[in-house]
């Protein structure tokens, strides 16, 4: 892998990490990258993140190359965290498109983090072939965390919003 492709890469991960997306995959002629934060992508990295290791592990990988990165994150919670985690019910994409969290630019999102939602409610929408689809909730509860960053790219089955049903 030459430098310039490294470089992009390294570009790739801080891009990911500011916009808290915590899984990403890529291909790219020979080249198959996958990406995967556990946690919170935004928090500092356990150990620090090596990207000397990440070079040295796709210069030696044969072609087509694939490589999984996984970044631990430090968290004294962690087990209570997943506990709490467990029971949310994630609302996810039912189609690839673009996620927006508010019907137009500069209005007010469809639903914030606290606020109780009824099932049928318009949560986003989702952005795919010009038709903007409405993503409604499919549990009563609250809304606990926005997972999806509005104008992203989403994929099919990834996670929109965390509901704590009631």
């Amino acid at each position: 892998m030459d430098g310039n492709k490294l470089n992009e890469l390294r570009e790739l991960v801080e891009f990911l990490k500011a916009n808290e997306i915590a899984e990403f995959d890529m291909e790219q002629d020979d080249l198959k990258v996958r990406i995967k934060f556990a946690g919170e992508p935004a928090a500092a990295p356990a150990g620090g993140f090596d990207m000397a290791q990440l070079s040295r592990l796709m210069a030696s990988a044969p072609a087509p190359a694939t490589v999984a990165a996984t970044v631990p994150v430090a968290s004294t919670a962690a087990a209570p965290a997943a506990e709490i985690e467990e029971k949310l019910h994630e609302v996810k994409s039912p189609i690839v498109g673009t996620f927006y969290e508010s019907p137009s630019p500069g209005a007010p999102a469809f639903v914030k983090v606290g606020d109780q939602v009824e099932v049928g409610q318009v949560l986003c929408i989702v952005e795919a072939m010009k038709l903007m689809n409405e993503i409604e909730a499919d549990v009563a509860g609250e809304v606990v965390k926005r997972i999806a960053s509005s104008g992203q790219p989403v994929e099919y089955g990834q996670p929109l919003f965390a509901i704590k049903a009631r």
